[in-house]
């Protein structure tokens, strides 16, 4: 156990040195040796764990995408209201989290495999099928297009995330709340405005950095 233990804490060591330095340098530049400094293992650990860059790449990606499953997961409240909440936890872990910062980044570059996501396609899919719930449940006022609302939402995350990528201002919560306080009135009737909060209703709640990350089994 003593050595599996060992491995996960190197593996995420590796991980998380990967996107931090992905995110400040960008992939090009990082170089395996940088990264394994970073982590604090020896470069025969990386190796053990990992191939080359493309495969920490898809590591990246891949737990950045156990974090978004997280964003995304089912709740007791309206569908609107979930998908108002999900967004704010989605800038937030843009602002906050390098790993889900660097998977969204990394994600759709041509070195990633088959075998990981690209988060901003599964973003957009959620929000089209959260979108449709909230239709079926009769929150969305007559004539209001699920695919425009769609748009508009995933349009917004895109703008935010490629605009807080130099100004972290654009990641405030305070930005996303103006966005909803817009939005609502003009999708939702006045009858049911009063069901949703525009700041969201996790407040402060963290994407949790700690999301377990797949491990390799050995001795490093």
């Amino acid at each position: 156990m003593a050595k599996q233990e060992r491995a996960i804490r190197t593996r995420n060591a590796l991980i998380n040195a990967a996107a931090e330095l992905f995110d400040r340098d960008g992939f090009e530049v990082a170089s395996l040796a940088t990264i394994s400094a970073k982590a604090g293992v020896s470069s025969g650990a990386l190796h053990f764990h990992f191939a080359n860059k493309a495969a920490l790449l898809d590591a990246v990606v891949a737990a950045a995408g156990e974090r978004l499953l997280w964003i995304t997961r089912p709740r007791d409240a309206l569908s609107l209201q979930v998908l108002i909440d999900a967004s704010h936890l989605l800038v937030q872990g843009l602002a906050q989290d390098v790993v889900l910062r660097a998977g969204f980044a990394l994600s759709s570059r041509p070195e990633r495999t088959g075998a990981t996501p690209d988060l901003r396609r599964e973003w957009q899919r959620w929000v089209e099928d959260t979108v449709e719930r909230a239709g079926r449940e009769g929150a969305l006022m007559p004539g209001v297009a699920t695919r425009d609302l769609s748009t508009a939402v995933v349009a917004v995350a895109a703008g935010l995330e490629a605009l807080g990528g130099r100004d972290r201002r654009w990641l405030e919560r305070t930005t996303l709340t103006r966005f909803w306080t817009l939005l609502l009135p003009r999708v939702v009737g006045p009858a049911a405005r009063d069901l949703f909060v525009a700041s969201g209703h996790l407040g402060a709640e963290p994407t949790p950095c700690g999301v377990p990350v797949a491990s390799s089994v050995g001795e490093l």
